[in-house]
């Protein structure tokens, strides 16, 4: 029977057009075992193919289903028997074989739509580069999955353990399927007391939300931290976009962001969002295209270290100041952290619903823009998404060959032209930066930018 679809991954499906591709992405690039080449790696992947019998683990064999019968709302089906050699492929790169040319076949797979009429996955194998390391490129709609759970689809693909030569393929199921806890039984006196306890917390969070509201709304008129922006100017990357992308990585020692934050008194987090903001002044500066008021991030963030006891829905969205307008590396990153604290300050007071409802206040054009296209005549909500997803924090490996880096890929949408995405694997932080190609023309430049800003703030506080 079909499973009915949230509106949220709905939402991904009806804002899908052939110009706005609406999947997710990551490149992983695996060491080979001593005494391995690309070939073996290849054969280990053809035999797990075609040992497969057509079997996935459940999220991989979910197809998008819309009907007469369901009103033309979309579904989940789920499909008995996948043709992995339409999902699973293989592609080489050209001479020299280095991360450039790497980068740019990446680049070309992630604009291209995932067929429909499939469950919404793919998975290139890729070899031939120069170092003897090979690649992996997968691609998953974004209503199958967002970066957080992507990632954790990875973590579990993989083995802590080097010397593990049994490892299933990434796409296949693992271990046992989990057991049903035991039902309780009916009560008709916990019904009734469920019942009053769901109408209490329902009406005390309607209650609620105006208070969250106003002070949500009376930030936002303040310039100061929260979910909501009033202020965000317009840039060269807050126009309609194409379906043409460009992508470009690069990787750092995590310690040294690290030792910024420690010596500043940040978060990594903030360290991340202030290596963005002197990139995009950089960049925006070349392009004598910086704007006079500060560039606006929609920030994912996690609260769950605050809110962990009351509940298990933790995550919310916060409108940074990036503090573009300011010359030097240590005020931007001053105030980064202003304003990642006063964003957080204020969800402090907030129930988990009161954070959802918030967060889709100040995240509504951007689904408005996906569904409807981009005006340009209005100012935009902020001005690009930048985001910082946890990865493994000890090495993983893939029957011997050890995952050396993840660069994450992401999804431009009408008038939000560029991506930051960053995610750390062991003692590595890589950066991977997605745009359509005509609003972000020079994109391969904004690593390297990063890593100037990266040295910068290193001097500011004095390393």
């Amino acid at each position: 029977m079909p499973l009915p679809m949230s509106p949220l991954d709905s939402m991904f499906l009806l804002g899908e057009s052939r110009e706005h591709p609406m999947h997710v992405g990551g490149v992983e690039i695996f060491q080979l075992p001593e005494g391995a080449d690309t070939y073996d790696m290849r054969a280990m992947l053809d035999r797990a193919l075609a040992e497969g019998d057509g079997i996935v683990t459940p999220r991989l064999a979910k197809r998008a289903r819309r009907s007469f019968s369901s009103l033309g709302q979309w579904s989940w089906e789920t499909v008995d028997d996948i043709d992995l050699g339409h999902h699973i492929r293989h592609d080489a790169l050209p001479a020299p074989g280095g991360e450039a040319e790497l980068m740019a076949l990446c680049s070309r797979l992630h604009g291209s739509l995932l067929d429909r009429s499939r469950p919404l996955w793919e998975m290139h194998l890729i070899e031939g580069l120069s170092d003897g390391r090979f690649a992996v490129y997968t691609k998953i709609h974004h209503a199958v999955a967002d970066g957080v759970t992507a990632m954790k689809m990875l973590r579990t693909a993989l083995s802590e353990n080097s010397d593990d030569r049994d490892v299933p393929a990434p796409w296949q199921p693992r271990g046992p399927r989990p057991q049903r806890t035991p039902s309780k039984g009916f009560s008709l006196s916990g019904l009734a007391g469920s019942t009053i306890r769901t109408a209490r917390e329902t009406v005390g969070e309607v209650a609620g939300l105006v208070p969250a509201l106003a002070g949500t709304v009376s930030r936002a008129f303040r310039d100061q931290g929260g979910p909501l922006a009033l202020s965000a100017p317009k840039t060269p990357f807050n126009v309609p976009i194409t379906g043409a992308r460009q992508f470009a990585a690069q990787s750092w020692p995590l310690e040294r962001l690290r030792l910024v934050a420690k010596l500043s008194d940040s978060t990594i987090n903030d360290v991340v969002l202030a290596m963005s903001s002197g990139a995009l002044r950089s960049y925006l500066e070349d392009q004598n295209a910086l704007p006079a008021e500060p560039l606006i991030a929609m920030v994912p963030v996690s609260l769950k270290s605050q809110r962990e006891a009351a509940t298990g829905n933790n995550i919310g969205v916060l409108m940074c100041n990036l503090g573009t307008h300011l010359r030097e590396p240590a005020d931007r990153l001053e105030t980064i952290r202003t304003s990642m604290r006063e964003g957080k300050e204020a969800y402090g007071s907030m129930t988990a619903t009161q954070i959802l409802a918030m967060s889709a206040l100040g995240a509504a054009p951007i689904g408005a823009s996906m569904l409807f296209g981009h005006n340009s005549r209005v100012r935009p909500p902020f001005n690009l998404i930048i985001s910082n997803v946890p990865g493994p924090s000890s090495p993983l490996y893939w029957n011997g060959a050890r995952l050396d880096a993840i660069y994450p890929l992401s999804v431009p949408v009408d008038g939000q032209g560029l991506n930051i995405t960053c995610t750390s694997n062991d003692d590595i932080i890589s950066f991977g930066v997605t745009g359509c190609r005509s609003a972000v023309p020079d994109l391969k430049s904004i690593p390297a930018r990063l890593g100037h800003e990266l040295r910068a703030l290193e001097r500011a506080v004095g390393i």
